[in-house]
């Protein structure tokens, strides 16, 4: 292995390191099992070397924002399962299906509608071997769905289609803090969010919530997943 390569592998290897005391000391303080909260490192922007070196380490899942650069890597990188976090254009919904693991920023039923075809598509075709995508439904506490997500009242529809689609699998929900919100608060409220649908569908639920600066907070208002991209990625890479 090339120094360069050795050196980067151990800076990886430290920054998963250091996330994951944090998750086990975040857990601790909210009397939860450190294994109650999965490690997703968000791997945008990063090449896919790194995503191997990642796998060398462990890591078998990794999170991406845009669909070319995502589908790029997962070809590269079949060993390693792909989730899509960022938003997901109903015209590119065929091709996530071949790739995604699973979809954290479903927030419309036109998109619902779109994965399931998707899915369809994909199983006939032989692109894919699972025959279930999993999704979350992304939540706008604030009601400002420039950003992505869709209200609690919208989502409740959204959560029906997906449990009527053959193919997908609701897997619980996905929030992001407003921006200038407290995020104690937000993570707060859709952790309410999640309990009711626990309660209804008799089942539990993910709780894909917390990044870099907020993971803390999340995890003590229930997180079972969060997304840290920079506190184990460092910096995005320029050019």
């Amino acid at each position: 292995m090339a120094a360069e390569t050795l050196a980067r592998k151990q800076e990886l290897a430290e920054n998963v390191r250091a996330v994951r005391n944090r998750i086990a000391a975040a857990t601790a303080a909210a009397h939860r099992p450190a294994d109650s909260v999965q490690l997703l490192p968000v791997t945008k922007f990063h090449p896919a070397s790194d995503i191997a070196l990642l796998a060398e380490l462990g890591i078998r899942d990794v999170a991406e924002n845009r669909e070319q650069e995502a589908r790029a890597k997962a070809e590269q990188l079949p060993q390693v399962r792909f989730h899509m976090i960022g938003q997901v254009q109903t015209k590119k919904a065929n091709s996530v299906a071949r790739w995604a693991h699973s979809v954290h920023s479903v927030d419309s039923i036109k998109l619902v509608d779109a994965l399931s075809r998707g899915m369809e598509l994909a199983l006939e075709r032989g692109d894919r071997e699972d025959p279930s995508l999993e999704c979350f439904v992304q939540l706008s506490l604030d009601g400002d769905t420039s950003r992505g997500g869709c209200t609690s009242h919208d989502a409740d529809a959204v959560i029906y289609a997906i449990e009527q689609a053959p193919h997908l699998a609701f897997a619980g929900v996905m929030c992001v803090p407003p921006l200038a919100s407290d995020p104690d608060l937000a993570f707060a409220a859709a952790a309410d969010y999640v309990r009711r649908w626990q309660n209804q569908l008799g089942r539990r639920l993910n709780f894909s919530a917390g990044m870099s600066g907020d993971m803390d907070q999340a995890i003590a208002n229930g997180s079972t997943l969060v997304r840290v991209g920079t506190a184990i990625m460092g910096p995005r890479p320029v050019g």
